[in-house]
């Protein structure tokens, strides 16, 4: 399912329009983003939880030419479903 997809399944289901829809979809997006820059976790309970979790600098290689290189460290999004998203899986 991508963007659009789900924007008209949010749409039929709530009974709103897609413009409405996207605009929801939208607040939902920037609102994930922000609490994540802040370095705070997201709770959706029955859902799951999005949290920010720091991946250390480390030594690579590249492939084509086998050459040693450093990755730098960088925060990344995680998102772990719940128990009951799993289960119904």
């Amino acid at each position: 399912m991508n963007k659009a997809e789900l924007v008209s399944k949010i749409a039929d289901d709530a009974g709103i329009t897609k413009v409405q829809a996207t605009a929801a979809l939208g607040s939902f997006m920037e609102g994930v983003t922000k609490t994540l820059k802040s370095g705070n976790k997201l709770i959706l309970v029955g859902f799951g939880t999005f949290s920010v979790s720091k991946r250390a600098a480390r030594k690579g290689r590249n492939p084509q030419t086998g050459e040693t290189i450093k990755i730098k460290a960088k925060k990344i999004a995680r998102f772990k479903a719940s128990k009951e998203l799993s289960g119904k899986l």
